[in-house]
């Protein structure tokens, strides 16, 4: 991939993952559990990941919530936002480099560990541990749209060319 390409599909992975945040957020609440989502924007981080580099990954990531967060969101979106988003991604990134996982496998602990890290924010916000008896709730949809995003992941990534390797 050509550096003028990997920049073309930089700018074009921030543009779908913020469409796809706002188109998500068009959407009522899955199984009319606040909080639920399917996480349509792990899609592009999956990409990033797996045809990107690590830093790609995290800084298209990081953009993506920044800007979701300005337009759509406060401090208390971008806050939640930023850590499930980069938590998972870092877990993501180590997984896929450990070799040991598939595509939909990362993804769905990417789903809950993005959990994880909302919850721990709001017990910080909060002040509480008492949210954290959500966390089952949580876990259980990140385990299915982890799973859904990661079946849908595995496609796209089929589809796009591996970065070459410069050694």
């Amino acid at each position: 991939m050509t550096r003028t390409q990997k920049t073309a599909l930089r700018g074009m992975l921030i543009a779908v993952a913020f469409v796809l945040s706002w188109l998500e957020a068009q959407l009522p609440p899955l199984a009319m559990v606040p909080g639920v989502k399917l996480g349509l924007t792990n899609l592009v981080v999956l990409v990033a990941i797996y045809r990107l580099s690590t830093m790609d990954a995290l800084v298209i990531n990081g953009i993506r919530i920044l800007l979701v967060a300005f337009t759509f969101g406060n401090m208390f979106s971008l806050l939640y936002s930023f850590a499930g988003g980069m938590l998972s991604t870092i877990v993501m990134l180590l997984l896929k480099r450990s070799g040991r996982f598939r595509l939909p496998v990362v993804s769905v602990a990417g789903g809950i560990v993005h959990n994880i890290g909302q919850i721990l924010v709001a017990m910080v916000v909060l002040e509480s541990t008492g949210v954290a008896y959500y966390l089952g709730v949580l876990w259980f949809s990140g385990m299915i749209a982890g799973a859904v995003v990661g079946m849908i992941g595995t496609g796209v990534v089929k589809r796009l060319p591996e970065e070459e390797q410069r050694g």
